[in-house]
Order: C-alpha cells, then sequence, then structure tokens
C-alpha cells in the first residue's frame, strides 16, 4: 500500500509529488528546494505543521514534505543546508524547514534532532526541482524605502530568543484594539512555523502575515536585500485590512545576523515610527539600550519577560528614563500616551 505523504506548512502550495531520487547524489540543495523524506528517528520534532497549519504526528516510516532551509534559534537548534550529499538529514523547524544540525542548545543534547532520509527531490514535469522561495518570487515587490499608506508601523525587537517580543506584540495588538484601532501584524524573520503570528491573531490583528507566506523555510542567512523586499512585500500586503497600526516582529536578539542588519540599515528604520524592546533581565535592558542607542534607535518602552519579575522591573526603572511596561500596562493602551514622545535616554 502506497504511503500517505504529510506534507509540512512550508510545502502547503505545492501540488507535485514526484520524486527524482538520481538527483540527490550529485545535486547541492538550496533554500527552499522541496523534497520527500522518510523519518529514520523521533528526536526534539516529535510532530510538523501539516499544510493546513494543523500539527501532525510523525513516527519513523513516514514519509514528509519538506524544504531545505537553515535555523538559528540560540535555545533549540543551529542548522544549515549541507554542501554534500548526507547519509541523514534533520527537522530543524516544525514548519518543514530541514537540513543539518551544527550545534543543539544543552537541554536538547539527549534528545537530539529528528532524523530523515532523503528519498528524492520533488520535481514538476519538465525535471526543474520545486522551489518554495521560487513559488512565490513573482509576488515579491523590491524595497524602495517610500512610505506606503498611513499607518504607522511599531517595530518589536528583544535582547534575545524567547525575551518575549512575541507576546510584547500581542499585547500591544490587544491595547491598539481595545482603544479602537485597527492593527494588523507582520512577523519580519524566523524560521517558518505560524503560533507566533496565530497568537497576534487571537489577540486582535486584524491581519498576520510573515516571510513564510513568501515561501521562505526561514529568514536566516537571507540576504540584505530579501530581507528589505519581504518587508516591503508584507506591507503592502497588510495594507489590504487598511490598518491604523502595523506591529513588525523581529526574531532573536539584536546582535543577531538579519535583525542587526535591518537595524544599521537606514532606509528600513526611516520606515519605522516607533520601537519596543523586550528584554530578559535588568543587565540585558541597561545594556541592549545602550546598543540601541548607538544604531540612534530610542525604544518608547522596555517590556518582555523581565515584567513577569516586579523586583526586576523596580531595578531597570531606578537606572533607566524609558518606561517599563507590563503586560496588563500594555493590554490598557499606556502605549498610545508614550509613543510619539522625544526620544529618552539614560538617567543621570
Amino acid at each position: 500500500m502506497e504511503k500517505r505523504i504529510k506534507k509540512t506548512f512550508v510545502c502547503r502550495d505545492v501540488h507535485y509529488t514526484t520524486a527524482d531520487a538520481s538527483i540527490a547524489m550529485h545535486y547541492q540543495p538550496e533554500a527552499g528546494d522541496v523534497a520527500l523524506f522518510e523519518v529514520l528517528t523521533i528526536g526534539k520534532h516529535k510532530q510538523v505543521q501539516g499544510e493546513t497549519g494543523r500539527n501532525c504526528l510523525i513516527l519513523p516510516g513516514d514519509i514528509i514534505m519538506a524544504a531545505f532551509g537553515t535555523r538559528y534559534a540560540t535555545s533549540q537548534f543551529e542548522g544549515y543546508i549541507p554542501d554534500s550529499p548526507q547519509d541523514e538529514y534533520h527537522i530543524l523547524g516544525a514548519g518543514g524547514t530541514v537540513g543539518i544540525v551544527h550545534s543543539t542548545h544543552s537541554k536538547f543534547e539527549k534528545m537530539g534532532p529528528t532524523t530523515l532520509r532523503l528519498i528524492g527531490f520533488v520535481t514538476k514535469p519538465n525535471g526543474q526541482i520545486v522551489n518554495t522561495k521560487e513559488m512565490y518570487s513573482s509576488q515579491m515587490t523590491t524595497f524602495n524605502g517610500c512610505r506606503k499608506g498611513s499607518a504607522k508601523i511599531i517595530l518589536s525587537i528583544g535582547s534575545a530568543m524567547d525575551s518575549g517580543k512575541t507576546t510584547t506584540a500581542a499585547y500591544l495588538v490587544r491595547g491598539l484594539r481595545l482603544a479602537g484601532n485597527k492593527t494588523a501584524f507582520i512577523k519580519l524573520t524566523g524560521t517558518i512555523y505560524t503560533k507566533d503570528r496565530d497568537m497576534v491573531y487571537d489577540m486582535g490583528a486584524l491581519m498576520a502575515v510573515d516571510f513564510g507566506d513568501l515561501g521562505f523555510p526561514s529568514t536566516y542567512y537571507a540576504t540584505e536585500q530579501e530581507l528589505l523586499d519581504l518587508h516591503e512585500t508584507l506591507v503592502q500586503k497588510t495594507m489590504s485590512a487598511n490598518p491604523d497600526y502595523i506591529v513588525m516582529e523581529i526574531a532573536d536578539g539584536i546582535l543577531q545576523r538579519e535583525t542587526a542588519m535591518l537595524l544599521k540599515n537606514q532606509a528600513f528604520m526611516q520606515s519605522i515610527d516607533e520601537v519596543i524592546f523586550s528584554c530578559g533581565d535588568s543587565l540585558s535592558a541597561l545594556h541592549g539600550l545602550q546598543v540601541l542607542a548607538s544604531m540612534q534607535i530610542f525604544p518608547f518602552a522596555i517590556c518582555g519577560t523581565l515584567t513577569a519579575s516586579p523586583l526586576l522591573v523596580r531595578e531597570v526603572q531606578e537606572l533607566v528614563d524609558c518606561p517599563v511596561l507590563t503586560l496588563q500596562q500594555l493590554q490598557d493602551g499606556l502605549p498610545l500616551q508614550l509613543m510619539n514622545r522625544p526620544a529618552l535616554q539614560f538617567a543621570s
């Protein structure tokens, strides 16, 4: 009996299932190349996000359709597309990003990644390998630095992965909505998986989109121009919702490659109206503000996981003038009182 192919989310619009095994021994895959894989062993990823967005259980022997890509996740995996054929490959992200793990956070060392065997690359009738990025390339708009529409863009950035950027964005969206504003959400960088944008949508965004809508398995090692074009395209996409505000999240921390690249790009930052900064502790808040100030970026508020601790909030507030907002204050609409104020500096 022919096995059912479990198509991952990144391949949701791929309508071909023919796998060419003969290419595998000499072809160097590129980001977005689609292939069929057999699940060998179960490690970190026991599920993948399927084509409908539903998390799908996977078992040894299952056949999945996924795309080659990279991953940067300091609390999970660092992974790359191999430069030569491998006996086994690894699931880097549940949305269907596959590559080879280069480093692993210690909490997953014993578990390891879920391993796969490459069956073959998925091809079109003309023999061309299907590539998810190429599928959406005609939808990409070249960045030109010109503002589109009247929506204000608020950038949610953080000191590191898991500093609270998405939660900050979600509660900010809810607060804006409760104040009578229409909002949209963009996750500009990261590894494909819709959990973050689904959360913000559930909190009240009229539209929530991300880089995966343009076929990117991840944005790690994307070029600066690709990032700018993603920004331009996704902002234009959200304009159909006629939002008053667009809340945009950049994944990982401000020192990460793609994040730093965007923050240092003057044309990109000129398209941003306000910045909110999420941090995990007082030192990351203090030093993070200093790093941002060196780029002439001055957040209107600090938020993030540190705000779960009143003691940490007090510690930070004693050191800086930048307001520290809890999730409740974000939801209560306090950001509307703080935005458009002159840039705040460090306390003397």
